[in-house]
């Protein structure tokens, strides 16, 4: 009779051994969002449908084997109040777990006022919390034109909203690409396709642990 106890007490930890393992495996493989919020930097313009960062993301997500869709709601010429007013129904229809926010450019070059930016900002933050989606906030700066001061304090405001609101940040969109002309468009604001994967590493490590949940 112990000896039955033990096999049958033996095999019930074999079968919870392999239902913890199982179920770890399920939650590591449970289908992700990323929803994209941007402007024309994210919206391929000027560029061939499917070379732009975002669609690049989602073919190395795709490489590598993670279960995680991509969502690209990016709109040319979109600023953050544009963003603020349709957050909400984005958030209800893809239900993201992750929402990468890549907007700003655009209030810069308008010259509207940092603090109606900052604002704008704190709003998207908070209703993507709300919906129960993580925040990775997509560094951008403008031009010297527009005075030392505004450039100054637009570049410092994504990192001074990142520490305020405690999420990811990547500092720079355009780092390693801002320096060579020859990766810009015509227009001189837009780069071109062969810049794009640089940006897929620049945002990649930002947000590598929102999706695995670290």
């Amino acid at each position: 009779m112990q000896t039955f106890r033990w096999v049958i007490g033996g095999f019930i930890k074999l079968l919870l051994g392999i239902w913890l393992i199982s179920s770890a495996g399920m939650a590591y493989s449970a289908p992700k969002t990323v929803l994209v919020v941007g402007d024309s930097l994210s919206a391929e313009y000027g560029l061939p449908r499917g070379s732009g960062w975002v669609a690049l993301l989602e073919q190395r997500l795709h490489d590598k084997k993670m279960n995680v869709s991509v969502v690209n709601a990016s709109i040319s010429g979109d600023t953050t109040s544009g963003a603020v007013s349709r957050i909400a129904a984005l958030l209800k229809t893809h239900h993201p777990d992750v929402v990468i926010i890549e907007l700003g450019g655009n209030d810069g070059l308008r010259g509207l006022p940092i603090q109606s930016t900052e604002q704008n900002f704190r709003t998207l933050v908070a209703d993507c919390r709300t919906a129960g989606a993580r925040v990775l906030l997509v560094g951008m700066q403008i031009p010297p034109n527009y005075g030392r001061s505004y450039t100054e304090k637009f570049r410092s405001m994504f990192t001074d909203i990142a520490a305020e609101q405690q999420v990811a940040l990547v500092p720079f969109l355009l780092e390693g690409i801002a320096e060579h002309p020859e990766l810009f468009q015509a227009d001189r604001i837009h780069v071109i396709a062969a810049a794009h994967p640089r940006i897929v590493d620049n945002v990649w490590p930002h947000l590598l642990p929102l999706i695995s949940g670290k």
